[in-house]
């Protein structure tokens, strides 16, 4: 009976060193797993040799997808140097052509012209204009949407922003007989003055655009305990329900809206700068009423 007590003890022994040796393995590929994982996400992952046991065969794979990955993330910051290298060409090419444009439109308006002739350059010149204001909203979306450009949101008082935005537009809604009010506010958020003034401006310029003569548009902040809402609020045909989400889309236009000057971009680059700042915008509105357009800003 002694042999069987020895194979016993032999055979318990070899199994108690084939789990310490199992464990071991285990734990040596759990560990290449981890530092793989820490590479991958420092962005300095280089793919090793592997031995192809069962673990190690997972180990192998895992880093095939690591370096997959990595080489991916490369091509898209490649994809990304390529967009912002055709944004700038685009931004510095159309200039000058469209500002020759409008030069020669000038210039040729003031030759004495019949009014059949001044009535052609009066719409050239508009659509020259029309042209430019699209290119730069064109670039500015594109920027923002390729991370070209970063929003620096710091806490600062609205007012300023606010004042110089509705400056903007004073001339324009007095010229279509629209009162355009600002309530004073000590409110502030944190935001990026310049892109935010941007948005602003945007909803200003589709609430003078569609309210009637002797319409009244009112732009005021209101301090909440997490946001700041920024509203643009005109007694304009409003909009239908179908189309509220709509009208943040690129380009949309309504069917109602024709007719009227724009290209359907302003809104949509105003929500991606309240997003692009923690923030957002909606709009409420009643057809035949006016329509309240809200940007919130975040206030910590």
């Amino acid at each position: 009976m002694a042999w069987v007590a020895a194979a016993a003890a032999i055979f318990a022994a070899a199994a108690l060193a084939a789990a310490v040796w199992n464990r071991l393995h285990a734990k040596r590929v759990m560990k290449n797993l981890n530092r793989m994982l820490d590479a991958a996400m420092a962005g300095a992952f280089l793919e090793q040799d592997f031995d192809e046991s069962l673990l190690s065969a997972v180990e192998s794979r895992f880093a095939h997808y690591l370096a997959a990955n990595a080489v991916s993330a490369q091509k898209l910051q490649e994809e990304k140097d390529k967009i912002k290298a055709l944004i700038a060409d685009i931004s510095h090419q159309t200039k000058t052509p469209v500002a020759n444009i409008l030069l020669y439109t000038q210039l040729l308006s003031e030759q004495g012209l019949s009014p059949a002739g001044q009535n052609c350059t009066a719409a050239l010149e508009g659509q020259v204009e029309k042209l430019r204001a699209l290119t730069d909203a064109l670039v500015k979306t594109s920027r923002l949407e390729a991370g070209v450009l970063t929003l620096h949101a710091k806490t600062g008082p609205l007012t300023p922003v606010l004042e110089s935005a509705a400056a903007q537009f004073i001339p324009k809604a007095a010229e279509k007989g629209i009162t355009l009010t600002l309530s004073s506010t000590d409110a502030q958020a944190v935001f990026d003055p310049k892109w935010t003034a941007e948005a602003v401006c945007n909803l200003l310029d589709n609430a003078v655009k569609y309210t009637p003569a002797g319409g009244v548009v009112t732009v005021e902040a209101i301090p909440y305990q997490m946001f700041c809402r920024v509203s643009v609020t005109d007694n304009g045909p409003g909009i239908p329900e179908a189309e509220r989400a709509k009208v943040f889309q690129r380009f949309y236009r309504s069917p109602a809206a024709y007719e009227t000057e724009g290209v359907g971009i302003g809104l949509y680059l105003a929500r991606q700068i309240a997003e692009g700042q923690g923030g957002y915008i909606k709009v409420s509105s009643q057809p035949g009423r006016g329509s309240c357009f809200s940007l919130y800003l975040p206030r910590g």
